[in-house]
């Protein structure tokens, strides 16, 4: 009987300790903004360029992970105190300051309360004045592009797609319909000019989504133009 008396003041303390530990607060505080170049969102593919925010000093090695929403913005939930975000090698069609040889840069964070806090990056492209517009059948795309990084680090443009698909979710995963048009047969920069076909779409509805995007030779991510939501 002894026995079966220490079991359960041992499974007693066990079920105090575990009730203990679930009893901690969960993070509350949301830090938010977007990926910008000179104040202007840059817009990637939905749920495939990461962040990682990392909490010096607070028993935690790993990084709080997250990505970002298709129209460049983010948001977490945190506890209050001190932060470095950085953006992990190889990800985003964009530059991200670097301090040394793969050593990657760390913007400072300082969380106390609900914050915006947009992120800057540079992009290599930009694109610019997209007018998108449905016709005879089609979606067409008359728009330019912005050479924005023209030094060493400078890359070409290996293509230029636009996309169309029935939510508004749109990328090269997500789209119903696409054209492209490789860089080397971009005549000029300032007036390119794209049309893809509409499919039939099944139940029918009398609008797509579309954006144009931007493949950067030797970068996985594209970059994209803001949504549009057309109605033929």
């Amino acid at each position: 009987m002894k026995i079966k008396f220490h079991y359960i003041i041992l499974l007693a303390l066990f079920a105090a300790a575990g009730c203990k530990k679930d009893n901690y607060d969960a993070p509350s505080v949301t830090l938010k903004g977007r990926l910008v170049y000179n104040g202007e969102a840059i817009n990637v593919e939905y749920d495939k360029v990461p962040f990682e925010l990392y909490q010096p000093g607070f028993g935690k090695t790993g990084p709080i992970r997250g990505t970002f929403d298709q129209d460049g913005a983010y948001s977490t939930l945190l506890f209050n105190g001190n932060y470095k975000l950085t953006i992990p090698a190889n990800q985003g069609p964009f530059i991200w300051k670097e301090v040394g040889p793969g050593k990657r840069d760390t913007l400072a964070i300082n969380v106390s309360g609900n914050q915006t806090l947009d992120i800057d990056v540079t992009p290599y492209y930009l694109v610019h004045n997209a007018a998108i517009a449905a016709a005879s059948g089609k979606v067409n795309a008359t728009f330019s592009i912005e050479k924005v990084v023209n030094d060493a680090n400078a890359k070409n443009i290996e293509r230029v797609s636009l996309f169309i698909n029935k939510t508004q979710f749109v990328s090269g995963t997500d789209q119903i319909a696409v054209t492209e048009l490789a860089g080397g047969n971009i005549p000029s920069l300032s007036n390119i000019t794209m049309s893809v076909n509409i499919p039939t779409i099944t139940p029918t509805q009398n609008y797509v989504f579309a954006r144009v995007g931007i493949k950067i030779e030797g970068v996985e991510d594209l970059l994209f133009s803001p949504l549009v939501k057309v109605t033929f």
